[in-house]
This record gives C-alpha cells, structure tokens and sequence, in this order.
C-alpha cells in the first residue's frame, strides 16, 4: 500500500522544483552572458558591446537598451535576436581572428531567430557551426569580408526566410541548394565575387519575394522565374547575363537588368507579359545590347514611375501624342538609335533624358536622322525561317486589319437589320437584331482617336477587339440561355456564362427595356461602352441589339463581356475562410485598383463614367487576385437604360452640368469608402445605417492607441499591418465617407495616399514579415 503524502512533503518537494528551476534559469542566463563576452573579446572590446559587462553577468541582459549599434531581444529570458552594427571595421580584429571561433560562440545561443552582424570586419569563411542556429529565421552578415564558398550548413536551417550577404568577398556559384529552403523569401548577393550562371532549380524558389544578385561576375541565361509568382524584386545589375531577355513572373514592382548582356527576346516578352505587368514601378534596362524597335507602351505600363533604356540600340520612331503614365516621374532613353519627336507626356516628367538619339527635339543633344537609321540597319539581325514566318503572318493579318477598316469605311452609314423568321410557326413572332450600327460619324471619329486605339492595343491579345454578336452566337453559347447556365439575376436582367466557339468564356447580361428607342439612340452608348477598357475594368467584347418586331425598337441589350473566374473582393476579405483571406499588402494592392479603375471611367474617356453604384460585390478577382470592377457600364443606361440621362446633360448650362458631374464623382468615392470600410474591418455591410456607426469607430480609434486600433481590424491581418499603414487607410476611409460632398477627396487623393500606405507596409515587411506572426509575439 502507497504512503500518503503529507502537506509537509508537498511542500518540500515544490521548494525543490522551484529551486531547480531557479537553478537552471541562472545557469542558462550565466551560459548566455558568458557567450556575449567571448563575442565582445573576438571583436577587440568594441565600446558599442560595453554594455556587455555592466549586465550583472546576465540577469539584465533582456534590459540592455537597444541603440544603433547593438540590439538584443529576448523571450522568457532567451536571447532571440541579437543586432550587432560595427564602425567600418574599428576597431580592427585581432590578428589572430578566427570566424570558426567566432560563429561557435554565435552558436551558444541556440534559440536565435535573427542575427544581424554588418559592418564588423568579419573575415574568414561562414564555418559549419552556422548549422547549430536552427531556429534562424533572418541572418544578415553584410558589409564584412567574409569569403569562400557560401556555407552548404546555411541549407540545414529549414526556417529560413531572409539570407543577406551582401558586400563581402564570397566567390564560387549561387548554390543549387537554395531549392532546399522551403520559406526563403528574400535572398540578397550582391557585391560579392560570385560566377557561374545561376542553377535551374532557382526556378522552384516560389516562395520568394526579393532577389538581389547585382555586382558580381554572374554569366549564362537567367532561369525560368514564371513560376516565382510572388517575386516583387529582381535585381541583377552588373553582371553578364544574357543574350536571352529572362521569362518573368507579372507581379514584378522592380526589375532591374541594368549593365549585362541581354540582346535578343526583349519585343517578344513585353509582347505577351507587358499588359500583365500592372504593378511594376520600376524598370532599369540600360547598358546592356538590346536591339529592335522600342516599345511606346512600357511608357504607360500602369504603375510606372522609373523606366531607363539608356545606352542599347533600341530604334524606331516616336510620336508627339504617345502616351505615359501620370506618375512617371524619370525616364532615360539616351543613347540609342530613336527617330521623330519626343512624346509630349515626357515634357511633364519630372527627370527625361532621351540625348544621343536622332530626335527632332534640339534641348538635348542628337545625331543626324541618318547616323540612327544607317546603324539600325547595321545591328538588324537576320530573322530565323520560323520567325519569318510568324512576320510574314503578322503582315497578312496587319494587311487584313487595313482592309477591313477600308470596308468599314466602305460600308459607312449603313445599318444593316437581319430578319430572322421561324418557318416551322408562322404564327410565331418575328425577331430583329442589330448586325452592325456603324455611323459616318462614329466610324470617321473611331479611327482619328489615336488614344483609344492605343488604349486598346495596350489590353494585349488576350482581350478581342469589341464587336457585335448575332443572337444566335448568344444562344449557342449559352445553351439556349439554359438555367445551368445562368450566374444570377438583378432588378437589371440575367447575367448568364457562355462559350463562344472558339472557346472563349464570356459573362452575358441581358437587360430589357422599360421605354421603347429605335437602334439609333444607342449608337452613343455602344460606342462609349466599346471605348471602355483598362487592366481594373472587367472589358466589355460587344453588344447585340434584340429588336420588337412591330416597330423595330429595341427590346433586348446583351452586354458581352470578359468572364473573371476568381469570385468577388467580398468572397477574398469577408466571406472568406481564414486560410484565404487577402492578407494586408493584398488588401491594399486591390484598394489601388478598384481607385485607378475609377479614376479612368472619370477622366480616361470623354465624357466620363461617374455615378456608378460601385459595391464590393461588383469587384471581381482574377486568377492572379487582379481587381476588375463590373457593371460600370450600367451607370451609362440611368432610367432610360442612360440614353436620355446622357443626351439631355448636354442641353444644361455649362455650370450646373459642371457641378452635377463634381456631384455624381463624389458618389463614387463615398461608394468607395464603404468597400475601404470593409476591407480594413473584414465583415461584411450590408445595410446603409451600418456605415455611419462603423465611420464613426473608426474616427474615435485613430484618435486612441495602436492596440485600440488592432482590436477593430479583420483578426485575419490585424497582426501583420504596420501601425502606420492602417491609420493611413483608415484616414482616407473617413474621408471618403464624409456627410458633405464636397469634404470627400478627389481620386487622385485617394490614390496617392493608398500607395502611401504601400509604402509604409512593404517598409515594414522588409523588416518584419520574414519573421513568422507567432514568432514575432514571442521576440
């Protein structure tokens, strides 16, 4: 039979417990003090590590204030991060420095998460001992002269995610091992005396946010990175890679392939990926060997801001009226072998250099018209046979395009009604539908305006030209407008999906008329809806006209437009499942999208779109979690389908129609605010008494603390988005939902302070976001 245990032995064997624990907190604080001093010795006493001896031999060693130099962070008493910052090498390292030692000292504290040693000096090989740190999750040891080979042991450290070895002497390759890092998110090389071309398994670094191998001797053609989808930064500047121009992934902010060997493959990349580029920022392409004609519209990617071509052989001709994004702020087309006259855009650029070219323009210096074409023809390569093919294809169908606008014109003017009658009834009634609505006018004003065609092209092949659609394709394409269908219905009509012959999937609105027009009226609906494309509008394909039979008025307008697979905003933030929600920087990428969508539909067409009931659920995601706003083109139809609202805003005097469409604006930015409101909060609103309570949480937690602030945002990001981020986007969401009209922010306000916002998150992340969430409570 077991002895009862009595308090007293309870009690005495707590006091052991206890006491063993003490005991083992003591000896780990002693172990970890111990190795800081070791550190602080190799290093030849730095003053910036004196706090070192002042620390009670570990027990304050957590409550060393952070300073430029030196940063400690703890958890439970361990030592999780560790910041050490030097003096440009003083003072000097003992003669007898050894890095193996070093990093065994290093490797005393096991628990390290992030370990940062720049500007130290360090020289000497990263030893195996690197492999003991095996919760390391950020090691920076740039601005040393560390050397050799890179580590193999660095591949041990499975919780990787930021390896910086930037500035220092490492030779040999980038190693295949890298592939081995199942988090790594940002990799930086550069300055070092790396060689040999980059190993094939880079292309399975999906999980990579930020590369950076530039000045080193790197050579060869650079990967496959389609598969990088996450890839925001690749700079390879000043290396020798090349001839082949790299297949890239479309979510690059920054590319820079400034000073190496590209030459070939350049026209036919942005051919096929430059429309999909919508958040690339900045693009350094100079100094390399380039050749072929240039193309206008890298000047109007989307969120451009840098673009330097400088110094290649780039030709062709440009035109005053060539377009460019607002925000382009440097350009650099210098030396290279370009004709015509500088685009008029490039004049309000704050930073444009085009010398050394064969421009008209005289304020920078040019060479003679001939000098660029002789040595055009000089550079010109022979084309292989199957690319003369595909140029010869190109020819036929540019051929093609001509003499169809030559028909066109041909054809002007006439309206051409197909009568389609059932002779299995002949009691049954006669439908009409429209085949062609073209006008002398439209069709003379449709190919003057360069901007739209411009604009147009710039949507890439992927998206047909706008057309009209006989009923019949309609109804082949959706089965005979089958229940199956059909993806939901409105006071507006039917929204149906279907399959065009050639395979192409297309969402289908059919939307009846409450007062009878005859076709004519809609010619100046159409042909606004037809102009209506950009990368965040879901892009009308065409239109077909059902007509009564009596009196040949219209009846039935389909609207044909691009099918967006990926759902709404709405389904990505608040009807989302935890693992799929947007996180924060996603959350404001697709804020500034919807915003750039506005801002075309108020100002990229003449007249503008505004007024356009904008919902959250009207926000659709593509397979890349692009933003595309839909049934914009419904604000054009108003009671009589828009026709009359449209018409009529002419007759008004100049002032009152001024200030109505400043009116009609500001709605779309309060609508605007209520998708803001949503995203920040992550639930979703649907009554409009809603609104007022939750603009008015807001405004009192901008006045209170961060914590205040976290504990109203999505649980989902509330832990990832930097302080400052949010109190910008809940500033701008206030605004917008502003009670007076004329309080609320234009668009342009909103966009830069979106992209503000950006700025501060991606600021932050740089150095937060490669440390886990439940790591980063812990240090």
């Amino acid at each position: 039979m077991a002895k009862p245990i009595y308090p007293s032995h309870l009690l005495l064997f707590l006091l052991v417990v206890l006491h063993c624990f003490h005991h083992s907190q003591q000896s780990q604080s002693q172990s970890q003090w111990l190795s800081l001093m070791e550190i602080q010795k190799l290093l030849n006493y730095p003053s910036a590590l004196s706090s070192f001896k002042y620390s009670r031999k570990g027990r304050g060693l957590c409550s060393i204030e952070p300073t430029p130099s030196l940063t400690l962070a703890c958890y439970q008493g361990i030592i999780t991060q560790l910041h050490i910052t030097g003096n440009n090498g003083f003072p000097p390292l003992p003669n007898d420095f050894s890095s193996h030692s070093f990093f065994a000292s290093i490797a005393q504290l096991p628990s390290l998460k992030v370990l940062s040693l720049t500007n130290l000096g360090l020289w000497g090989p990263i030893p195996p001992t690197i492999a003991h740190l095996s919760s390391l999750e950020i090691l920076n040891v740039s601005t040393n002269y560390l050397s050799g080979n890179i580590s193999l042991q660095i591949s041990s450290l499975r919780n990787l995610q930021t390896l910086i070895l930037d500035q220092n002497k490492f030779t040999g390759q980038v190693p295949a091992w890298l592939s081995s890092l199942p988090v790594l998110s940002v990799l930086s090389l550069k300055n070092n005396l790396l060689n040999g071309s980059l190993p094939y398994s880079f292309s399975s670094l999906q999980t990579l946010r930020v590369v950076s191998l530039s000045h080193n001797y790197l050579s060869g053609e650079v990967p496959d990175l389609t598969n990088l989808t996450n890839l925001q930064v690749l700079d390879l500047e000043d290396n020798y890679f090349g001839p082949h121009f790299p297949s890239l992934p479309n979510k690059l902010v920054t590319l820079v392939l400034r000073k190496n060997k590209f030459r070939l493959g350049i026209q036919t990349t942005l051919d096929s990926s430059s429309s999909s580029w919508f958040q690339l920022q900045k693009l350094d392409i100079s100094l390399n060997e380039f050749v072929g004609p240039f193309v206008p519209s890298l000047l109007s990617l989307p969120s451009i801001n840098y673009l330097d071509i400088g110094g290649n052989k780039f030709n062709g001709v440009l035109f005053k009226n060539i377009s460019c994004n607002a925000e382009l702020a440097f350009v650099n087309l210098s030396s290279n072998l370009l004709t015509g006259e500088l685009p008029s855009c490039l004049k309000k650029s704050r930073i444009s250099l085009y010398t050394q070219n064969c421009l008209a323009n005289e304020d920078q210096e040019q060479h003679p018209s001939s000098l660029c074409h002789n040595e055009a023809l000089a550079v010109r390569i022979p084309p292989s046979k199957e690319e003369h093919k595909r140029h010869y294809a190109k020819q036929v169908i540019s051929l093609s395009a001509v003499g169809g606008i030559v028909g066109a014109i041909a054809v002007v003017g006439l309206v051409f009604v197909a009568v389609k009658r059932s002779f299995g009834d002949q009691h049954q009634p006669t439908t009409r539908f429209i085949t062609d609505t073209a006008s002398a006018v439209n069709t003379a004003k449709l190919l003057s305006d360069a901007k739209y065609i411009s604009e147009t092209m710039k949507m890439g092949a992927s998206i047909p030209a706008y057309r009209t659609f006989a009923l019949e394709e309609l109804k082949e394409a959706t089965n005979n407008f089958d229940d199956s269908t059909l993806l939901g219905k409105d006071s507006d009509g039917q929204i149906y999906r279907g399959k065009l012959c050639d395979g192409t999937l297309v969402a289908i609105r059919g939307l009846k008329m409450r007062k009878r027009h005859n076709p004519q009226v809609y010619t100046h609906l159409i042909e606004l809806i037809s102009k209506l494309r950009h990368g965040h509008l879901v892009s009308a394909l065409g239109h077909c006209l059902e007509l009564h039979p009596d009196d040949s008025s219209v009846s039935r307008l389909f609207l044909i437009s691009e099918f967006v697979p990926n759902g709404t905003l709405r389904g990505c933030i608040s009807e989302a499942p935890p693992g799929r929600k947007l996180n924060w920087a996603q959350r404001i990428v697709a804020a500034i999208g919807v915003a750039k969508g506005i801002q075309f539909l108020h100002t990229g067409i003449v007249p503008g779109v505004k007024s356009i009931n904008l919902k959250i659920k009207n926000v659709l995601m593509d397979h890349g979690l692009h933003v595309k706003i839909s049934n914009y083109s419904l604000a054009l139809l108003a009671e009589n389908r828009g026709v009359v609202g449209t018409l009529a805003a002419s007759s008004s005097s100049k002032g009152s129609f001024q200030a109505r469409v400043e009116h009609e604006c500001k709605n779309d930015v309060y609508d605007f605010g209520v998708i803001l409101l949503e995203i920040i909060l992550g639930r979703p609103i649907m009554f409009q008494n809603e609104v007022g309570v939750l603009k008015d949480l807001l405004r009192v937690s901008l006045t209170t603390d961060d914590i205040a602030r976290r504990n109203i945002v999505d649980p989902a990001v509330h832990k990832e988005c930097s302080d400052e981020s949010l109190k910008t986007m809940m500033e701008i969401c206030v605004r917008c939902l502003s009670n007076e009209p004329t309080d609320r922010p234009s668009v342009e306000d909103i966009l830069w302070n979106l992209q503000f916002a950006a700025q501060l998150q991606d600021s932050t992340s740089h150095l937060d976001s490669p440390v886990s969430s439940s790591h980063s409570q812990q240090v």
